[in-house]
């Protein structure tokens, strides 16, 4: 039989041998068929051709429908040719994706009319399920998790048989559960599985789908299960709420102790009550920016690391101004607390005035590099990566200048002048000359603490007015010179804070943290950790 079929081939001419090898591929199978009735101008056909490549697996697919929905199909009645603009202006033919010069005069735009445009939403999504890239295969799936339409029904089944991967399998699974738990026809044995799953995803689109849920008549077992689950997500989100504040609160405490880590310096070893240290870190804050903008003018390739280029910079400029205020103002002041205030607070005044005439009194933009933009997820809580790099940097520059306290002779000397300054002096140590370095040193930290600022803060001549107040707060609780007290000091403020804040809103949370601070100092004096020495102690 074979052999005579093969015989009656070899009988055909030429010609017509190759009109049937063109035409075969055309009509090779439903896609082809469809493809092919965007030709004939007919919503009926147009409808069936869309149901059809909704459930295709040819990659031309999604863009044929994409390109239909954004009239960006063209079709010929004349050569019932079929063909796709791209968004970037090129043409392919939709039948096989190769590249064609130009549509013909004869074609025109395949219609749409308001039945169509769902028919074609509804096929978009169910295209984007078929993705080759996990992430929009989610993605699809999460946005049919949201609108829980039952004509995705079939598409999210076939998806799910076929799906490998464990992130996309689980989204159609969830998506799965949402479009049973509202389809009428569903047995109580697959709302309550659906239950139980969107139980599992337990956030707040899973909330919202359960509490949509009670407003409808349901089974009394599949109510009580719908009761159960919503209790059980909002327990879950109130531990995640507690957990985010904590981070929050922590976040805080981390730019709180970096503002006020150089005033702990300062304030214990010299006494001096430093109100232009908010000045400081708004030095160190404009010195990011005008490295930034060197950056950003001559050496754009370099923005990545202006961040690690302006952190010794503004130590530098923010330690020399401190020790040059010291030199010049502070140490004439010494043993007068409350003149070394107006003194200081005077100096804040006329910092900020020069800061104003040199880079006028807007705020100044400063960007975030790459490895400091965008945010993950943990659980149900949001991290966002510029706080996580300030929480290391501060914990960082906290070790080193602990190491730095303990381990060089400048941190030996300040130690032996904060406990006791005559008995230091009686040794030799040249008290002025640690006071000078010491008042640098605060301040060159605090500049740092400006780089931090800068990347969650507005750069800006008030910049050091925000942080001041919090800074002298931290080391009065924590105790005056002691870092650690400060440490500890800085996150159970920040924490406290952002506690407070849900239910006694930004400004009474603030005032009841202050008002605990008075009352816990009318208590213990010296804060929570009180420095040792005969000076201190007496």
């Amino acid at each position: 039989m074979l052999t005579k079929v093969l015989s009656n081939f070899r009988a055909l001419p030429f010609a017509v041998l190759l009109i049937i090898a063109t035409a075969l591929p055309v009509l090779a199978g439903p896609f082809e068929d469809a493809v092919a009735k965007f030709a004939n101008d007919e919503f009926s056909d147009t409808e069936e051709a869309v149901d059809t490549l909704a459930t295709s697996t040819n990659p031309l697919a999604y863009a044929i429908v994409s390109a239909l929905q954004d009239d960006r199909l063209m079709a010929d009645p004349d050569t019932r040719k079929v063909y796709v603009k791209q968004p970037d202006g090129k043409i392919i033919d939709a039948l096989t994706g190769a590249p064609v010069d130009g549509i013909p005069d004869s074609a025109a735009s395949v219609r749409l009319n308001n039945k169509l445009r769902r028919h074609v939403e509804a096929a978009l999504g169910s295209l984007t399920l078929q993705s080759p890239d996990p992430a929009v295969r989610i993605q699809a799936a999460q946005s049919v998790f949201k609108t829980h339409d039952e004509n995705m029904l079939p598409a999210i089944d076939s998806a799910l048989q076929k799906e490998t991967n464990k992130g996309a399998r689980l989204a159609f699974s969830e998506a799965r559960a949402a479009i049973l738990l509202f389809k009428e026809d569903a047995t109580d044995a697959e709302k309550l599985e659906a239950i139980n799953i969107i139980k599992a995803r337990g956030d707040q689109e899973a909330l919202a789908l359960l509490t949509g849920l009670s407003g409808q008549q349901q089974p009394p077992a599949v109510a009580h299960a719908a009761a159960n689950a919503t209790a059980a997500i909002q327990n879950k989100l109130a531990m995640w709420s507690a957990v985010q504040n904590a981070w929050y609160g922590v976040s805080l405490g981390s730019v709180l102790l970096l503002a006020a880590i150089g005033l702990a310096i300062t304030f214990g070893v010299m006494g001096v009550i430093n109100m232009a240290h908010g000045e400081m870190v708004m030095i160190g804050a404009y010195v990011t920016f005008v490295v930034q903008e060197t950056i950003r003018t001559s050496f754009p390739w370099l923005f990545d690391y202006s961040l690690l280029m302006a952190v010794p910079l503004a130590f530098i400029v923010a330690g020399a101004v401190g020790i040059a205020i010291e030199r010049s103002i502070i140490r004439f002041l010494y043993g007068r607390p409350l003149e070394t205030l107006l003194a200081t607070w005077g100096l804040s005044l006329v910092l900020q005035q020069a800061v104003r005439t040199m880079f006028g009194p807007t705020n100044r933009e400063v960007g975030n590099p790459s490895w400091m933009s965008g945010a993950f997820e943990v659980g149900q809580i949001t991290i966002t990566y510029n706080r996580l790099w300030i929480l290391c940097f501060t914990l960082a520059v906290f070790a080193i200048l602990l190491a730095m306290l303990r381990y060089t002779s400048l941190g030996l000397e300040m130690r032996a002048v904060t406990q006791n300054r005559r008995m230091a002096a009686s040794m030799g140590i040249a008290t002025s000359r640690v006071d000078a370095l010491t008042f640098g040193l605060g301040s060159g930290i605090a500049g740092i603490a400006g780089v931090a600022l800068s990347q969650i803060d507005n750069v800006s001549p008030n910049l050091g007015q925000s942080y001041i107040i919090d800074s002298f707060m931290v080391v009065v609780f924590g105790g005056v010179g002691n870092l650690w007290g400060t440490l500890v000091g800085a996150f159970t403020l920040g924490i406290a804070n952002k506690f407070l804040e849900p239910v006694a809103g930004a400004v009474l949370g603030k005032i009841a943290i202050l008002v605990l601070i008075i009352l816990f100092i009318q208590k213990r004096p010296r804060g929570l950790f009180a420095l040792k020495g005969r000076a201190v102690e007496a």
